[in-house]
């Protein structure tokens, strides 16, 4: 199965590139995972939000396959512990399923096209990050779920 998170606006954070790098690299080594990022919408001080999402949700839906399981980042969404995260994730490999995309949206969430086309929504915690930090936290525990799976000694339980 391949992995990809996609993800909207580049992050200015040298920091948090360089976690998300090293567990990229990381997560490589059981699948083949790509991070793609889509560029901020421009000149959206006198925009809507609506508008904005609408734009982004476009973006995103040209990256998107039709045979490919889309899953969203969202405060909405079902919330899991790692162990549960890792089951979630070994039943998409098993299912079949060639292409897994993960999605970051943008400050005001997602366009009601992205959530229609969506198959299901995860979020990290009941509590509110940023966008940028959120992609080294999904990042960590994808890499988690992958040790998990193999019974590696990273994940103490």
């Amino acid at each position: 199965m391949n992995i990809e998170l996609i993800v909207v606006g580049k992050t200015d954070s040298k920091e948090v590139e360089a976690l998300v790098e090293m567990y990229s690299k990381r997560i490589n080594r059981y699948c083949k995972f790509s991070l793609t990022t889509i560029a901020d919408v421009r000149n959206t001080r006198n925009m809507a939000p609506s508008r904005q999402k609408q734009l982004e949700g476009e973006a995103i839906l040209r990256l998107v396959g039709e045979g490919d399981c889309l899953t969203l980042m969202d405060e909405h969404g079902q919330q899991f512990s790692s162990m549960e995260y890792a089951q979630w994730l070994q039943k998409r490999m098993l299912s079949g399923v060639k292409r897994l995309v993960l999605v970051i949206g943008g400050p005001y969430g997602f366009s009601d096209e992205v959530y229609a086309r969506a198959n299901q929504k995860i979020s990290l915690s009941r509590m509110t990050f940023s966008h940028q930090i959120v992609r080294a936290i999904f990042a960590e525990q994808l890499y988690r779920a992958f040790t998990i799976l193999n019974n590696e000694p990273y994940h103490h339980e």
